[in-house]
C-alpha cells in the first residue's frame, strides 16, 4: 500500500478545496493547525493557505480516526509518534477527487426536484455530493430543511401528491437516520433524550436535532415520534439523562408537554427539559406555558441553547 510519503507535497489546494475533499469544516481545520500544529500550509501570494495532496491525505487519515471514535488529541499524538519513528500512515482508500462545492440552496433545489420526480438514484447522488462538501449543520439547515419545507408547502397547497410527500419524507428520514446511527456514540458525553411529544407524528426535525447533538459529542438517544409521556418518565428515572428535549408542531401536542415538565419537578436528580417546534414559533405565548426552556425557532438555534444549558 502506498503511504502519505508517496504523494506529492506541492501546495495547490486552497482551504475550501481541502475541506471539500475531507469533510472537515474550515474553522475546525484552522483550530487543529493552531492548537495541535497538525499542518503548516504554505501561503499563496495573496496570503491564502495552500495544501498539497499529501496534506489532504493526512486530513483524511485523521478524519477516519475521528469517525472511529478516536479523540483529535490522540489522533495527532499517533501521527506524531509515527513520524518520530520515521514511518508514514498508509494512504486512505478511495481518496476522492476534488469536488467543487455548489451553494447549499442549489443542492436543496436539485434534491427537491429529484424527490418530486421520485428519482431515488438522482437523490442519492445529490445527497452524497452535498454531504461530501458541506458540514453537517449546513447540510441539515440549508439543504434538507428547505427541501422539506418546499415539499410540505406544495403538499398543503394541493399541488403535490400525498404519495410524493410520503416518498420524499421517508427518503430524507432514512438518510438522516443512517447518519445518526453511524455517528460515534461518546460514552462520556452528557446523556440527552430527544424526540417528538405525545400525539406528534412528525419527527424529522427532532431527528436532525439529535444528529447535530450527537455530532457535538453528546450521548443522544433518539426516541422518534409520539413519545408517550408516562413511559418516558419511567425510563428517565432509570436512564438519568441530563436533558430531555421534545418537539411539538401543533398547539394540542405542545400543551401535552406541560404535564411532563411538571412531573420532572419531583425527580432526583432532575433532568433539564427543553422544547421546540413549529407550535412555539407560530404561537409564541406557548413558550411561557411550559415549565422548561424554549430551545429556539430552528434546530441550529436549539443546538446553541443546549450547549448553554449543559455548560451551565
Amino acid at each position: 500500500m502506498p503511504t502519505l510519503a508517496d504523494l506529492p507535497d506541492v501546495p495547490k489546494y486552497r482551504i475550501a478545496s481541502a475541506c471539500a475533499q475531507t469533510g472537515i469544516e474550515p474553522v475546525t481545520l484552522r483550530a487543529w493547525e493552531r492548537r495541535y500544529c497538525l499542518l503548516k500550509p504554505q501561503r499563496s501570494g495573496s496570503n491564502y493557505r495552500l495544501y498539497s495532496e499529501r496534506d489532504v491525505a493526512l486530513l483524511r487519515w485523521v478524519k477516519r480516526q475521528l469517525d472511529d471514535g478516536v479523540p483529535i488529541s490522540r489522533a495527532v499524538a499517533d501521527w506524531q509518534e509515527l513520524r518520530r519513528a520515521g514511518r508514514w500512515p498508509e494512504v486512505p482508500s478511495a481518496l476522492p477527487k476534488l469536488i467543487v462545492a455548489e451553494p447549499p440552496c442549489t443542492y436543496a433545489a436539485r434534491l427537491y426536484g429529484a424527490l418530486k420526480g421520485h428519482d431515488e438514484r438522482a437523490a442519492n447522488k445529490i445527497f452524497d455530493e452535498a454531504y461530501a462538501v458541506l458540514d453537517i449543520a449546513t447540510l441539515c439547515g440549508e439543504v434538507v430543511t428547505p427541501c422539506l419545507a418546499q415539499i410540505g408547502h406544495e403538499w398543503a397547497q394541493g399541488s403535490l401528491r400525498i404519495a410524493t410527500e410520503h416518498f420524499a419524507s421517508g427518503y430524507l428520514r432514512g438518510r438522516l437516520l443512517t447518519l445518526f446511527q453511524s455517528s460515534p456514540l461518546r460514552r462520556n458525553g452528557a446523556r440527552i433524550l430527544a424526540g417528538s411529544g405525545t400525539g406528534e407524528l412528525h419527527d424529522i426535525g427532532s431527528l436532525i436535532f439529535a444528529l447535530l447533538l450527537r455530532r457535538d459529542g453528546y450521548q443522544v438517544e433518539f426516541l422518534g415520534a409520539d413519545v408517550q409521556l408516562d413511559d418516558l418518565l419511567a425510563y428517565a428515572r432509570e436512564a438519568r439523562p441530563a436533558l430531555i428535549c421534545l418537539s411539538a408542531n401543533s398547539k394540542e401536542t405542545a400543551l401535552n408537554l406541560a404535564r411532563l415538565s411538571s412531573s420532572l419537578l419531583g425527580m432526583r436528580p432532575r433532568p433539564k427539559f427543553g422544547f421546540g417546534g413549529a407550535a412555539f414559533t407560530l404561537c409564541p405565548e406557548l413558550q411561557t406555558a411550559i415549565a422548561g426552556t424554549f430551545l429556539g425557532e430552528n434546530v441550529l438555534q436549539a443546538r446553541v441553547t443546549v450547549r448553554k444549558l449543559l455548560d451551565a
